[in-house]
């Protein structure tokens, strides 16, 4: 919703409170990725993918969504999916 750096640091208070949550680091990922904090972004991707291994390919994570509104869907691959890449995600 342009509001990032509003979502990342709620996203670091969620992961400080609750740290073994995989999707919050992911998520803090896709927010860093975007902005070029790559860093801290892979730093995030690797603790969510240490704690879910099987969810590290952008492929399953697009498996995972339970949505189907094309709008959320398009929003979703224009920000999340792109933070991700960047982060180093791959996709496949």
């Amino acid at each position: 919703m342009g509001q990032v750096d509003e979502a990342i640091d709620l996203l670091r208070k969620a992961r400080a409170t609750s740290p073994r949550y995989y999707f919050i680091h992911l998520h803090l990922a896709a927010a860093l990725g975007p902005r070029g904090d790559l860093s801290e972004a892979r730093a995030a991707l690797a603790e969510g993918v240490k704690l879910k291994p099987e969810r590290n390919p952008l492929a399953r994570l697009r498996a995972s969504v339970t949505s189907n509104n094309p709008e959320y869907l398009r929003l979703r691959e224009k920000t999340i999916e792109v933070g991700l890449r960047r982060a180093g995600v791959p996709d496949e």
